[in-house]
């Protein structure tokens, strides 16, 4: 069983930044790829970015390339996202899950964060 807790959400204004962190419990958090994902109410969880097991690859939404940063330190059980030049339309909930492979796909990820809320104003 993994066990991942969301931290780092908050309340910024459009243009600013923001680290999401979410620290996962067990001790093979090394085994699996993870995920960021997001829902607005009223809206479906989309897919935000993933990263390998390693952390030597990573994939970006189309919605956040260029802005937001997916990464991982294995040593502490803790995989982040840096949010830079934030929008009004990222608000949302802010979840993080654990996969056994790197994917895009919300189907494939087994474990989830509680989330954490990330709200954007202009």
């Amino acid at each position: 069983q993994v066990q991942l807790v969301e931290s780092g959400g908050g309340l910024v204004q459009a243009g600013g930044s923001l680290r999401l962190s979410c620290a996962a419990s067990g001790r093979s958090f090394s085994s699996y790829a993870m995920g960021w994902f997001r829902q607005a109410p009223g809206k479906e969880r989309d897919f935000v970015a993933a990263i390998s097991l390693s952390g030597d690859n990573t994939y970006d939404a189309d919605s956040v390339k260029g802005r937001f940063t997916i990464s991982r330190d294995n040593a502490k059980n803790t995989v982040y996202l840096q949010m830079n030049s934030l929008k009004p339309e990222d608000t949302a909930g802010y979840y993080c899950a654990a996969a056994r492979v790197m994917t895009v796909w919300k189907g494939m990820y087994n474990y989830w964060g509680q989330g954490t809320q990330v709200t954007v104003s202009s």
